[in-house]
C-alpha cells in the first residue's frame, strides 16, 4: 500500500525553530547567554583599560626615577609589548638617545676629576692615626683576663717604639 500523503520528514526537521516551541515567549537561554555576552564585553574592557594604566604608570614611574620627563612614556609604550621595569631600563639603556637620556652608568664610569681633587686636598694634610694610638685604646680596654693579652699588647708597643 501507497499512502497518498505528500508528507516529507526532512522537510519538518530544516524547518524547526525554537521560538515556536516556547509558545511566543523568549528563550530564556538567549536572554541569559547575551546577558552574560555583555557583561564579559564590559569586564574585558575594564580589565583592558586597567592594564593600559599599569603599563603608563609602570613607564611613567621608571622614567621620572631617571629624570625622564614622563611625556615620553609613549613613546617607549610603542616599542614594548611586556611592561617592567627592567624593559623600561633596557629600552632606556637602547634608545635613550631618542629622548635626551643619557644611562647612569655611563655617567658614572667617567673619572671626576673635580671630586678626586677635593678628596685629595682633604685628606692631604689630615692627621693618620698613630699605632700607638691604638695600643692606648688596647690597654684602656684591657679586663686584666688573660696574661698572654697584655703581653701581645706591650710586645705591639715595644716593637713600634723600636
Amino acid at each position: 500500500m501507497r499512502s497518498n500523503d505528500n508528507w516529507n520528514e526532512e522537510d519538518e526537521l530544516d524547518t524547526f525553530d525554537e521560538s515556536t516551541e516556547t509558545d511566543n515567549r523568549k528563550n530564556p537561554l538567549r536572554k541569559v547567554t547575551k546577558e552574560q555576552e555583555k557583561r564579559i564585553k564590559e569586564l574585558t574592557e575594564r580589565l583592558e583599560k586597567f592594564e593600559r594604566q599599569e603599563r603608563e604608570s609602570t613607564v611613567s614611574k621608571v622614567l621620572e626615577s631617571k629624570g625622564v620627563n614622563s611625556k615620553a612614556a609613549r613613546l617607549v609604550l610603542k616599542d614594548l609589548d611586556e611592561v617592567n621595569e627592567e624593559a623600561v631600563n633596557n629600552w632606556l639603556r637602547d634608545n635613550g638617545d631618542l629622548i635626551g637620556y643619557t644611562a647612569q652608568e655611563e655617567q658614572e664610569a667617567k673619572p671626576n676629576v673635580r671630586e678626586f681633587s677635593r678628596q685629595d686636598s682633604a685628606t692631604q694634610f689630615a692627621a693618620t692615626p698613630d699605632a700607638s694610638d691604638e695600643y692606648v685604646d688596647l690597654l684602656q680596654n684591657y679586663d686584666g683576663h688573660s696574661e698572654e693579652e697584655l703581653l701581645s699588647i706591650i710586645q705591639g708597643i715595644a716593637n713600634k717604639i723600636q
